[in-house]
């Protein structure tokens, strides 16, 4: 797999060229349902108007980069698309630096192996790119980081795809407290889990839903399910109770110092090679709030990023179990 870290200070002819690269193969994937299953412009619109008004001039901003195209501005609005699931594990290590450490997992061939940093509407953010704006983990320049892990339930509902409400988080928040209100209100179509820090040692996790008020939690830890396991197939085959039992393990008994704690990601029970049955671990990220930086693992490969100092770049890493 090939990575990239790219700056893209402003929206323009950069991230138009990143677009245009990824757009067929997202294309091919929104319209995998039909359609008629997608929202028109005017609902996307509309929902992006009372839901996340600040990020509106933006989101024209970059429909228009993208050509103008109807069926690309529904996209880019992140409303009700097709589900998706990942099998994930997050966690806030509470020491002197706290630190959040997550394993994104997931079907490589449907990611974007992207670093993005962006300056949009005067806020620096850098994180893992999904759909070239959202985001599935990153970090502002406020020192607030933020992750998600998919919440394990079936359900499929009326809101947004994760990933750009977590930019959303970045684009407007400052401290954990802003970010809990932001999630508690913002409708998901689907069930994650998002956990927030910020440079003050704050953290919440917020169990989102599309058919019931989030709830907030004051959780460090969040694998693959809510306050209980609902869909029991999908929890026996990503030993979501497992993994959360185990990192629960490393921060209440163990006390496990920093690195400890970190290597443990790139280790079983964590760590996942199933890429023959749907997914495995893409990667693991550390995310250091005080210091705006974060850090991408594999076995054998450290990649280190500042957001104040940041370097594009590019990595080619072997993923075990992977084709």
């Amino acid at each position: 797999m090939f990575w990239r870290a790219l700056d893209i200070a402003t929206p323009g002819p950069k991230w138009a060229g990143l677009f245009a690269e990824y757009w067929p193969d997202y294309h091919a994937w929104w319209l995998k349902e039909g359609e008629a299953a997608r929202p028109t412009y005017a609902q996307c619109r509309r929902a992006m108007t009372e839901h996340m008004p600040e990020l509106v001039p933006l989101y024209d901003e970059l429909c228009k980069l993208a050509g103008g195209g109807d069926q690309a501005a529904r996209f880019l609005s992140f409303y009700c698309p097709p589900p998706y699931l990942s099998a994930c594990s997050q966690a806030i290590w509470a020491g002197k630096e706290p630190v959040m450490v997550r394993n994104y997992d997931y079907n490589p061939l449907a990611f974007d192996s992207l670093v993005l940093r962006t300056e949009w509407q005067g806020r620096r953010v850098m994180g893992t790119s999904d759909g070239l704006w959202g985001l599935v983990d990153g970090v502002n320049d406020a020192g607030l980081s933020i992750s998600l892990t998919f919440g394990g339930r079936r359900v499929v509902g009326r809101g947004f795809g994760v990933p750009l409400i977590l930019r959303y988080v970045l684009q407007t928040c400052k401290t954990t407290e802003e970010a809990g209100k932001v999630l508690a209100r913002v409708p998901t179509h689907m069930s994650y889990n998002v956990t927030v820090l910020d440079r003050k040692r704050n953290y919440l996790t917020a169990m989102m839903a599309p058919d019931r008020p989030a709830h907030i939690t004051h959780a460090a830890v969040a694998t693959n399910h809510q306050e209980n396991v609902e869909w029991v197939s999908h929890a026996r085959f990503t030993a979501t109770v497992e993994r959360e039992r185990f990192l629960l393990q490393r921060l209440r008994l163990h006390r496990d110092p920093e690195e400890k704690f970190i290597s443990a990601f790139l280790k079983p029970p964590l760590y996942s090679t199933a890429f023959n049955a749907g997914f495995g671990t893409l990667y693991t990220a550390i995310y250091r709030p005080r210091k705006r930086q974060m850090e991408l693992r594999w076995p054998g490969t450290v990649w280190p990023l500042s957001l104040d100092g940041f370097e594009e770049g590019g990595r080619r890493v072997d993923l075990p179990g992977a084709a």
